[in-house]
């Protein structure tokens, strides 16, 4: 997968509509950071005006708008008189306490233009990997929208570490999707489309539509954008849309320059089908929005049970258990051979509790140990394969 700047000849639409996108009510646009600010920092803004012209225009129609914005360390590179992105963490926090103020102001008073109410939130990977801080956060969303207000969503660069370098809020984004059951997510960037090979060569042909992943194979990934300003590039991307059209939700990749043609449903960028199936919130969850806090091996015995017939994990198939946690955090399940995840789950016992009861049944726990140890170390309700 390659890059091709935004607004290029083989982006251009071909006069079809695409009803996943016209018909959507709800819409997640996520917006990069070499999106809206120059190549030496501080925000652009023609850019951002024209990307809250293209939002602001479908929420005054009465479309639920979500914005998920990247930017606030670009936004605070210039007026810290700061050259280039810094690497150290300490300098990407203060940008970001100066550029985000700078960003959400610039959204405030376009989106007023149009006679709307912006809400920020800013959220930690804890907001969006722990049960109760995700639910807050969609009660939040949801509370806004019912309101009329657009929320815009970033990550809070400003406390945050992992984050920051995660990936240009492309995960992020699908996620915030799922959370509020979104119709559609666009992901804006300074790419065009998906393209098979790298864009400058002329046999690089651009992705119109992703089916499903066969559609991806061979296909080379590019880097992150050449900006220089933003952090994600085109696997993050991808891997966005796999989240999000898992959940059931169709992905329109382009550049945002596009941005208005790709959400009036023209055929620009590249179009990812949904799953024709949504898992369950609480499953998906489980897969992607949870960061493992320990793993347990598994022999293969526990694999085939767990993986092939889906039965629930017990301890007398682990054979070593790594990590610290507590009772009720998730943690993968590795095949012991290969050292591969093959599933998450949310364990019953706390870590020190485990290695006392590896490789005994549970009925040989319950009689030397009392019947609280007659329980699944995963139950199969609690466990999503990988």
């Amino acid at each position: 997968m390659g890059s091709h700047p935004g607004g290029a000849g083989r982006g251009a639409q071909n006069g079809r509509v695409r009803e996943q996108v016209t018909g959507a009510r709800r819409i997640v646009v996520k917006v990069g950071s070499s999106s809206l600010t120059t190549a030496t920092g501080g925000i652009d803004e023609q850019r951002v005006d024209a990307l809250v012209d293209a939002l602001g225009g479908l929420a005054t129609q009465g479309r639920e708008m979500v914005l998920v914005s990247s930017g606030a360390i670009a936004a605070g590179l210039a007026p810290l008189k700061l050259r280039r992105r810094p690497r150290d963490l300490a300098t990407q926090q203060a940008a970001a306490s100066v550029g985000q103020g700078l960003l959400i102001g610039r959204y405030a008073a376009g989106f007023a233009r149009h006679g709307l109410t912006v809400g920020q939130i800013l959220l930690t990977v804890d907001d969006v990997t722990r049960r109760a801080h995700y639910r807050n956060a969609y009660r939040t969303l949801r509370k806004l929208l019912d309101l009329g207000a657009l929320p815009i969503v970033n990550e809070n660069d400003t406390v945050a570490t992992e984050e920051i370098r995660f990936g240009d809020n492309d995960r992020l984004a699908a996620l915030v999707a799922a959370l509020v059951q979104a119709d559609l997510l666009v992901l804006l960037s300074d790419v065009d489309a998906l393209y098979t090979g790298d864009p400058s060569s002329p046999a690089a042909r651009r992705i119109t539509v992703v089916r499903d992943e066969a559609d991806l194979a061979d296909i080379s990934v590019g880097a992150a954008g050449r900006s220089g300003v933003g952090t994600g590039g085109m696997v993050t991307k991808v891997e966005a849309a796999r989240i999000a059209t898992g959940f059931g939700i169709p992905v329109v990749l382009t550049a945002a320059p596009l941005a208005a043609a790709a959400l009036a449903g023209d055929e620009v960028g590249t179009l990812f089908h949904a799953a024709a199936r949504r898992p369950t919130a609480r499953l998906f969850w489980l897969a992607h929005a949870t960061s493992p806090r320990g793993r347990l091996h598994l022999d293969p015995g526990a694999v085939t049970a767990v993986v092939a017939r889906r039965k629930s994990l017990l301890p007398a198939g682990i054979t070593a258990v790594d990590g610290s946690f507590a009772a009720g955090d998730p943690v993968d399940l590795v095949d012991a051979g290969s050292g591969a995840p093959v599933a998450r789950g949310l364990v019953n016992y706390d870590a020190v509790e485990l290695p006392a009861l590896l490789g005994r049944s549970t009925p040989e726990l319950a009689a030397a140990l009392g019947p609280g140890y007659e329980r699944e170390v995963v139950h199969r309700d609690d466990l999503v394969l990988l």
